[in-house]
């Protein structure tokens, strides 16, 4: 994978990490991923003013991916609400990576060498430990949140196979990528008040600078991921932008307090094993 690539998805495992850090701060899981997904709306607007309109194309990807998003904040906004930053975020994203890598080999025909494999398998390794060694000490199976954060793991190999598709059919990946987030927005808008009333303006006004700073680090994630998969294979940007993980750990230690364990350490260990080996794919 190329240098800059491969820096650009690691910046965005970072500011998607960040993001769902403020999901866990203050407000309440299923009001926090509605606003940030309204504010992430927002945010793209004038962004697609300037970025104009993709290929006719794309479009029914757009509005798949919308759709697709939907269930990606409902399931994650569930998840979180019983379980930790440090245990939910590696199991939502642990199982995507090899999900999505092995679809689209057989999907679009990327072929990712021996290379290739062996980091995704030992990303999604890595991932899952920290999923299932990486609680509390002591914290009883949450098997509601697990379900959730599954689900949430495969509405996440959903809208990246639809989106890596779509982008490179846009003609532009800035058009896709603000158009998306405008549609998901809206959509959002409308799950959001079906779930919350009026109360989803008033989150929104209270609680704004969480919400538009987890919007600014929502499409700036996002953004950078598309664009990678219009030029790198689907599968390898997938995998390398779950080293998430180990960001979002270091977040849930320093910011919200949760243990940072010896599985945690060897977890990240494997999982940054896993980014070289794609770096030298």
């Amino acid at each position: 994978m190329d240098s800059f690539v491969f820096i650009a998805v690691l910046v965005a495992a970072a500011c998607h990490a960040g993001w769902n850090a403020l999901l866990k701060l203050d407000l309440e899981p299923i009001a926090a991923t509605a606003v940030v997904a309204v504010a992430s709306g927002i945010v793209a607007v004038p962004f697609v003013l300037l970025a104009g309109l993709p290929q006719a194309a794309a479009w029914p990807y757009l509005v798949a991916s919308a759709v697709i998003h939907i269930g990606y904040f409902a399931a994650l906004a569930e998840a979180y609400r019983g379980g930790d930053l440090g245990h939910v975020y590696p199991i939502a994203r642990g199982s995507a990576p090899l999900i999505t890598a092995v679809l689209a080999s057989l999907l679009i025909g990327e072929q990712l060498g021996g290379h290739g494999w062996a980091g995704v398998a030992l990303l999604a390794a890595g991932i899952l430990l920290l999923a299932v060694r990486g609680g509390r000490p002591g914290q009883r199976f949450n098997a509601r949140s697990v379900g959730f954060a599954l689900l949430t793991a495969l509405t996440i190999t959903a809208y990246t196979l639809v989106d890596g598709i779509g982008a490179r059919l846009a003609g532009t990946a800035a058009a896709y990528t603000a158009w998306l987030f405008v549609l998901s927005g809206a959509a959002m808008a409308v799950w959001g008040f079906a779930r919350l009333g009026p109360r989803l303006a008033v989150e929104l006004r209270a609680n704004w600078p969480i919400a538009f700073a987890g919007a600014a680090l929502s499409t700036a994630a996002y953004a950078i991921a598309i664009w990678a998969m219009t030029v790198a294979p689907i599968g390898l940007v997938a995998a390398l932008r779950e080293t998430s993980v180990l960001f979002a750990t270091l977040f849930s230690t320093l910011l919200l307090r949760e243990p940072w364990r010896a599985p945690r350490i060897a977890a990240s260990l494997i999982v940054l094993a896993g980014a070289l080996l794609l770096r030298l794919h």
